[in-house]
């Protein structure tokens, strides 16, 4: 039985399609598509669904927004849409990665398709416009999709949901024109915005990749290494945001993990102009990213990386500031990311790195923020032990990460918390193995969170980690299983940093909503009950950058109270 009697009468049901009906399966796609592109989630089954419905719609607008000569074209454009599709939907356990290829592979079949019926011979100049720029849209978010391997869920999602939105309105424009005189040229207008569309989307993506740091040969182990920790391994001048009137350096040196194997880091080291010796601010920074080319000290404003505040007057005051980028930031990973001792232990021998660079006092006051500030607190708990070189007056910690298990477990309900979230799981997941990935994020947010972790919290990485995250807004849950239970909440609850011997100043922001001021009061009380000398500051109205900026009211009193360290001022008894 010839097939042609079958296609005439598919052809002739393709007509008969009122416009009414291709008005609402024009609204159908586009309103999937503007769904998909908005909703990246990274619940692998809506995803799932969301991608396969998208592909099995795109089948049918092909065949009923096809010209009457262009049907086979379309009938197996259609057949591969669908069939991809249905891959989709009843395969749904596929990883991100595979959707990915998926889509990708279905989006450039399609577009090669429609480039080669646009090279046909004897086709009208407006067809033949409006099908090399679908087909060159269509191509383009297709490499996107398959090239775009930092964000695979959110790729995959814009350009189907791009292609659905183009193909809806596309309908719908050449649906409702009663003149068929006007279709060509309402097609060729919605073909070439796909093409700014797809452009679009392609610049974008390669600005997002463009401008990350990365490391260069400064930062590399040399063949031999000092075996003693705190010894200087190269020093480099820096004049990068460095003030007028004072000189920079950036430093490599040997330090040593928490579980004592040797390891190098970096860090920077400023000086006033003059003759020393300098007491010293050693600075530990808050978080700027888990990944190697996340240090500070290879940021285009590498003291403004982790927000340290007031590098002006800390010079001013006739001090020097040592700042450490830890291990695994700059140097090889990975970076233990909220570990106490091996965070510590970078910071301490910067300072005893420092001091063959430059003439140094013995006077040292710890200060860190956020991350740092935990990290300060484990220096004023470790320095007699580890080095007792470093003679350190005070521990100013500022919102610092202090109770681990109730920061961590609250940060799903923090916007952005997510990416915060993707690093203590990979710095965690790298430095202990009793905790893995598997065991307390769900398959379906994996890929995501893992991609999270290989960018640094500062543009034009950032951009992308926020865009998932708030695609990751509405999702129920990223975990698997609580985060304070099981190894990982023993992790956590061993890196809570004990009662330093020094003096503490510890400031909290009032309004801070990341570490709130009840957590840090907790965690003051522990503090308290086992004899430290805490002097305890809430600054009302300040949230957890706020805190650190430089009209807070904080600024003056931490450089008051430091000032009273280096003098050897007793700090006021107890703890409040």
């Amino acid at each position: 039985m010839s097939s042609r009697p079958v296609l005439r009468r598919a052809a002739r049901a393709l007509d008969r399609v009122p416009r009414w009906g291709r008005l609402l399966l024009a609204v159908a796609v586009t309103a999937l598509g503007v769904l998909t592109v908005l909703r990246p989630t990274s619940s692998l089954g809506a995803l799932a669904l969301l991608l396969g419905a998208g592909l099995v719609l795109q089948g049918v607008v092909e065949l009923v927004g096809a010209s009457p000569g262009d049907r086979a074209r379309a009938a197996a454009a259609a057949g591969g849409w669908v069939l991809a599709g249905v891959v989709v939907l009843l395969l749904p356990g596929l990883t991100v990665r595979v959707l990915a290829v998926v889509v990708a592979v279905a989006l450039l079949v399609h577009g090669v398709l429609l480039l080669v019926s646009a090279l046909r011979r004897g086709r009208a100049g407006a067809d033949r416009l409006t099908d090399g720029a679908f087909g060159l849209a269509s191509v383009v978010l297709g490499l996107l999709a398959l090239l775009w391997p930092d964000i695979t869920s959110l790729a995959t999602a814009v350009a189907l949901g791009a292609r659905l939105v183009m193909s809806g309105v596309a309908l719908a424009w050449s649906g409702t024109r009663r003149a068929p005189r006007r279709r060509p040229r309402m097609r060729a207008v919605a073909a070439l915005t796909a093409v700014a569309v797809a452009a679009g989307a392609a610049l974008l993506s390669g600005t997002l990749r463009e401008g990350s740091t990365v490391t260069d040969d400064f930062y590399a182990a040399p063949r031999d290494v000092p075996d003693e920790p705190g010894r200087l391994v190269r020093a480099e001048d820096l004049t990068r945001d460095v003030p007028e009137g004072a000189r920079g350096w950036r430093v490599l040196y040997t330090t040593t993990r928490g579980d004592g194997e040797p390891a190098l880091a970096s860090g920077l080291v400023v000086v006033p102009e003059g003759e020393g010796p300098w007491p010293v601010v050693d600075w530990h920074h808050g978080t700027t990213g888990v990944a190697e080319h996340c240090a500070p000290s290879l940021s285009a404003e590498p003291f403004a990386s982790g927000a340290l505040l007031v590098l002006p007057e800390v010079l001013a005051s006739g001090w020097a500031l040592v700042a450490t980028d830890y291990i695994g930031l700059g140097t090889r990973g990975p970076h233990p990311y909220l570990v106490g001792p091996d965070s510590a232990h970078a910071a301490l021998d910067a300072v005893r790195a420092a001091r063959e660079l430059v003439d140094l006092d013995d006077r040292t006051v710890a200060w860190g923020h956020s991350q740092g500030g935990g990290a300060a607190l484990w220096s004023g708990v470790l320095q007699e032990e580890y080095a007792p070189d470093v003679e350190l007056a005070g521990v100013a910690a500022l919102a610092p990460a202090s109770d681990l298990r109730g920061l961590v477990g609250s940060l799903e309900g923090v916007t952005g918390g997510s990416v915060l979230a993707s690093y203590v799981a990979a710095a965690y997941a790298a430095e202990y193995d009793d905790v893995t990935w598997r065991q307390y994020v769900r398959p379906g947010a994996e890929p995501v969170l893992r991609q999270m972790a290989g960018r640094c919290l500062e543009p034009p990485g950032v951009l992308v980690s926020v865009l998932t995250a708030l695609a990751l807004a509405g999702e129920p849950t990223l975990l698997a299983a609580d985060p304070a239970s099981g190894p990982f909440g023993a992790r956590l609850a061993q890196n809570e940093p004990p009662p330093p011997a020094a003096p503490v100043l510890l400031a909290q922001g009032g309004a801070d909503t990341l570490i709130t001021p009840a957590v840090q009061d907790g965690y003051v009380g522990r503090l308290c009950a086992r004899g430290a000398t805490v002097d305890h500051r809430t600054y009302g109205g300040r949230d957890h950058l706020s805190l650190v900026a430089a009209d807070s009211p904080l600024v003056p009193e931490l450089l008051a109270w430091t000032a009273e360290r280096f003098a050897g001022a007793p700090a006021a008894p107890g703890c409040d």
